[in-house]
């Protein structure tokens, strides 16, 4: 039997206790693990993110429709300090339909609503910039403020936060009874002053200077270098079209060489270890790879926020 690998800390006693909605295959699970947070249990509702998670982690996953908050008994049960999640957010993302009436995006609703019910002390929530734009995320705010959180909205470039990616995503933290805002200067001016390549996080251990990643269309390049950031890694993986005319923005032309990324390279893009172990097929990978948060921006996130935490703890 193949032994399960774990990236839990040794010692929780005493760690602030999370609790990981919409957990997905493990990214902000990891990146908060990593902070010194104790990842208490996780949840999620699709089976191969769930047997990923269980195979890179010692603490429980739960399978559960979190679009059902009428028995919520399990997560109150736990107690946790703080909740984290990035529920779905296809319908609001550029490379989706971006209409929230589809269904996916009532979820970050979902996630408002248990908050609402165990109303621990902090939570973060991740999405896509686009939910700035959306009547979902006013309702959630409105009902955030109702419940006496203090609220913190930001945009972050992953590519500031330790992750070779042009990845820019939406967090909203709140802290109960707190100010709104609190934390908004520490995210903001801690981040890195340049974007961070992927030859800046690799070196040359990629074994490749030049990759292809497909274009939604031929008015965009399809060439990339290890000396920029990567382009946002998304759920899908094409291979390299024989019809592609070439772009102006290329650093190269195409040739026999240059290929699309692996599975794998793309979830070391996406700051997971080497060792993390991915279950299920292709295009499961695919999905579960380009649907997580990138394990750096997590820790990013997290760091900021525990510092803030046993700042405020010392107050006190």
């Amino acid at each position: 039997m193949k032994q399960k690998r774990t990236y839990r800390q040794k010692k929780s006693k005493g760690k602030i206790k999370v609790v990981d909605l919409f957990a997905g295959c493990g990214g902000l699970s990891l990146g908060f693990e990593r902070k010194g947070f104790n990842i208490v249990a996780a949840f999620d509702n699709w089976e191969p993110a769930i047997q990923t998670y269980k195979s890179n982690f010692k603490h429980p996953i739960f399978k559960k429709d979190l679009s059902d908050t009428k028995n919520l008994s399990e997560i109150i049960a736990l107690k946790p300090t703080v909740i984290i999640g990035g529920p779905p957010c296809q319908d609001f993302s550029s490379a989706g339909h971006r209409n929230e009436k589809l269904g996916r995006a009532d979820l970050t609703i979902s996630f408002s609503e248990i908050i609402a019910k165990v109303q621990p002390k902090y939570f973060v929530m991740e999405n896509v910039p686009r939910i700035q734009k959306s009547k979902i995320l006013t309702s959630i705010i409105k009902k955030f403020k109702k419940l006496g959180y203090g609220l913190t909205m930001t945009v972050l470039d992953a590519s500031k936060c330790g992750v070779p990616q042009i990845r820019k995503r939406f967090v909203l933290i709140g802290e109960m009874n707190g100010q709104d805002d609190f934390l908004l200067h520490q995210l903001t001016s801690n981040l890195s002053k340049e974007q961070i390549t992927l030859q800046d996080y690799f070196g040359d251990s990629l074994g490749f200077e030049y990759y292809f990643r497909v274009p939604r269309s031929y008015s965009r390049r399809g060439i990339f270098s290890i000396y920029e950031p990567s382009m946002t890694i998304r759920g899908v993986d094409r291979p390299v079209p024989s019809g592609y005319p070439g772009h102006s923005a290329d650093p190269i032309k195409l040739n026999s060489s240059i290929r699309t990324l692996t599975y794998r390279e793309r979830s070391l893009i996406q700051t997971f270890p080497k060792s993390f172990v991915f279950e299920g097929s292709k295009t499961n990978l695919n999905q579960l790879i380009g649907n997580a948060v990138p394990v750096k921006l997590a820790e990013y996130i997290a760091h900021e926020l525990k510092k803030y935490i046993e700042g405020s703890n010392a107050k006190n």
